[in-house]
């Protein structure tokens, strides 16, 4: 049986499908929070699942162009800015928190 969360914060959201990733998200939330001392730049990160796909998908939002930084995708463009992608399979919480912080503070373009 599939269950849907969706949880939102200031700067991080996640929707998750099933119960897999849910105690990394929140280790990944709180960590994702502590980005906000001291101010960082605009963004917005979105943790979720897709159907079918075992894989955790983050896209990472600024309102401004950024530079690209290893291992994203994009950036794709929407009405709440510029967003870069990825995916993470078996990497460590610690790792797709660094990754996730090296989006976050990608210098802009």
């Amino acid at each position: 049986m599939k269950t849907k969360a969706a949880v939102q914060t200031s700067h991080v959201h996640h929707a998750l499908l099933t119960e897999a990733w849910t105690a990394d998200v929140r280790t990944l939330e709180h960590g994702i929070t502590a980005f906000a001392t001291p101010p960082v730049p605009d963004y917005h990160v979105s943790l979720f699942e897709i159907d079918g796909d075992p894989q955790l998908h983050v896209n990472v939002t600024h309102r401004e162009e950024t530079r690209r930084v290893t291992g994203w995708m994009g950036p794709g463009v929407s009405a709440d800015g510029f967003i870069n992608s990825r995916r993470f399979r078996s990497t460590t919480k610690s790792s797709i928190l660094r990754s996730i912080r090296q989006m976050v503070f990608a210098a802009r373009a």
